[in-house]
């Protein structure tokens, strides 16, 4: 599920050249904005897309425009960009200005998934190359409520710890299934395959326990109406699988979230259709 950024793809090209195999850093995680806080702003700001070059890095970051309508949320976004920028540039600081040329770059998109009066929902993707193999993966996904003029977390919409237990559940057998597809499709020998299998079960297993925590980041999977008809969560690359899997998702029905939901969010979520009789 990788996804290239249009904004850099001119610029790809020269990066590949300037890159030298180093050790592996850690994945960027900066943390939004606190939702009072960008509810408290009484001036909006006007996100606008940034491009940056430098003979030691570049940063590409892309915003939709709509989010501008939603000064809260604004502001988280750009809470994550800049963290996000700051970290790259801590990076730098560190680098031996006599060890020879080094090129690290940042690349960063945030795009609406959801739109709708009573939800808004923004993805954030990209990755921040500081040296090693490959970037380091940015993930975040951001749930605006227009009405209430806040972010929804997973802790607010399922405050239940009991309530996480069925999602891990749901999540951990929908990965171990989409797991066994893609070790089947390797044709590997037995003794590999075992090897292979258990390696991975075992990250699933540890990246997938229920707490909030591990399902900070989803996206409202919308019905013909409007209505919520499912969460899909997101998983960044090494959480519940390796680098090499990517990013992987796992959508969760409404079915298995109505029990547990806070009050206040039922309505957004579609109520299950009743069964047919038979």
């Amino acid at each position: 599920m990788n996804r290239r950024l249009p904004l850099l793809l001119l610029l790809a090209a020269a990066l590949v050249a300037c890159r030298q195999e180093a050790p592996q850093v850690p994945s960027a995680t900066p943390a939004p904005a606190d939702p009072g806080d960008a509810a408290a702003v009484v001036a909006p700001i006007e996100l606008k897309d940034v491009v940056e070059t430098d003979p030691r890095y570049i940063i590409g970051i892309t915003y939709p425009p709509a989010v501008n309508k939603y000064p809260g949320l604004a502001v988280e976004l750009k809470a994550y960009a800049d963290a996000a920028r700051n970290e790259l540039m801590e990076a730098l600081e560190g680098v031996d200005e006599h060890a020879g040329p080094v090129m690290y770059d940042l690349a960063l998109e945030f795009k609406v998934v959801a739109d709708t009066p009573r939800v808004f929902a923004v993805a954030a993707d990209g990755s921040s190359y500081t040296g090693g193999a490959h970037g380091a993966p940015l993930i975040g996904r951001f749930v605006w409520l227009p009405e209430q003029q806040r972010r929804l977390t997973a802790d607010d919409l399922l405050p239940e710890p009991r309530a996480w237990r069925d999602v891990s559940a749901y999540v951990r057998e929908q990965l171990h299934a989409a797991l066994s597809q893609r070790v089947d499709a390797d044709e590997l020998d037995p003794v590999e395959r075992e090897r292979v299998m258990r390696s991975a079960a075992k990250m699933i297993d540890e990246g997938s326990t229920p707490e909030a925590g591990n399902f900070s980041d989803f996206e409202p999977v919308l019905g013909a109406q409007g209505q919520l008809v499912a969460l899909r969560f997101v998983f960044p690359p090494y959480q519940v699988g390796p680098y090499s899997d990517g990013v992987q998702t796992v959508e969760v029905p409404a079915s298995v979230l109505l029990p547990h939901l806070a009050p206040e969010y039922r309505s957004l979520f579609a109520a299950p259709m009743p069964a047919t009789a038979q």
